[in-house]
């Protein structure tokens, strides 16, 4: 049996272990007062609900996954060879990402593209934060109902708009001959254009325009929660407005921060269409680089094996952190 199909199988040996683990947890002392699943929603309802839960996990989540894994580990050859004696495990497509296998040379070209993606989604995360805790906050300690309302509506509603129209939209403001530039120079503020592409700050603006819903949401559900009792309290211990926030806000939306910075993050990391339309002539993103493999290259291969590179160091950065400021992988997602 190859590999590839192998993959198959790992989904059904998950699902007979969650099986035993619930037959195991079936036979101890059950609160009387509970009901169970399929007494809640009932037989036929409870079980399309598995069904589709299954289906959206196994089929839509896990095998792709799985078996784009798999794939990196075997050489780029034609689906007649698949299969054959030339097909073997192989960790040639991750040694290409160090060492380019023309020419033997260190593969700066892809490593500069790795770390420059991975440093830019962290500016881009931070750039989200610095926005959205303010706004957060108002929104949800000082505003009134009616301007939190206003305020959710302003924010929501350009997201309306598909995201490659968007990311259109800011290159026309942004460009050399755009609105803001004419704006600018017909005012006698500057005299010749800023080129606002190439030097990478439409590329910046557009992630942070892209997920600022992302960061605003959990911080504001966050903050939310907290009791305005405690910031008055504080107030009249005498507290300045900067300790505050240091010592009562934050520390008490660190869950809604971490899940709002991790989100923006892997996005920005992920992200295909801004950079594309937004970053500088001498701009490359990795995922460009991913999606040149898998669609100009027909090298799904080593694209697989730079998707998993890519994920694998976002997942990597983001425990990281999350064991810095000391917030469990939990307190991000309840």
């Amino acid at each position: 049996m190859s590999s590839r199909a192998l993959v198959f199988f790992v989904p059904v040996i998950v699902i007979a272990i969650f099986w035993l683990m619930a037959r195991q947890e079936s036979k101890r002392g059950v609160d009387p007062t509970h009901k169970g699943f399929f007494e809640r929603n009932g037989i036929v309802l409870g079980a399309v609900f598995i069904g589709l839960v299954a289906f959206w996990t196994l089929f839509l989540v896990a095998l792709p996954y799985l078996y784009m894994v798999v794939e990196s580990f075997h050489p780029n050859l034609p689906p007649l060879k698949r299969g054959g004696p030339d097909d073997v495990v192989t960790i040639a497509q991750y040694k290409s990402f160090f060492i380019t296998p023309n020419s033997g040379l260190v593969n700066s070209t892809h490593l500069w593209a790795f770390f420059f993606s991975i440093l830019a989604s962290v500016a881009v995360t931070a750039l989200n934060f610095a926005i959205c805790y303010p706004l957060a906050y108002y929104m949800a300690q000082t505003g009134t109902p009616q301007k939190v309302r206003l305020l959710m509506l302003c924010l929501i509603v350009p997201y309306w708009v598909n995201e490659i129209l968007r990311a259109f939209s800011l290159r026309l403001l942004l460009a050399s001959k755009g609105l803001i530039n004419q704006v600018l120079v017909g005012s006698g503020i500057i005299d010749t254009p800023i080129d606002f592409l190439g030097n990478n700050t439409g590329l910046y603006v557009g992630l942070s325009y892209a997920y600022l819903l992302v960061m605003m949401f959990p911080l504001y559900n966050a903050i939310e929660s907290l009791d305005k009792n405690q910031i008055e309290a504080a107030r009249d211990l005498g507290a300045p407005w900067w300790r505050i926030h240091k010592d009562v806000v934050i520390p008490y939306a660190k869950p809604g921060i971490a899940s709002g910075c991790t989100m923006v993050f892997m996005l920005s990391a992920g992200s295909l269409a801004a950079p594309q339309f937004l970053g500088g002539p001498r701009t490359l993103w990795f995922t460009a680089v991913i999606y040149d493999f898998f669609f100009q290259a027909f090298n799904w291969a080593r694209g697989a094996a730079y998707s998993f590179i890519l994920l694998a160091a976002c997942i990597a950065l983001v425990l990281a952190l999350l064991r810095l400021f000391k917030v469990s992988l939990g307190e991000t997602i309840r």
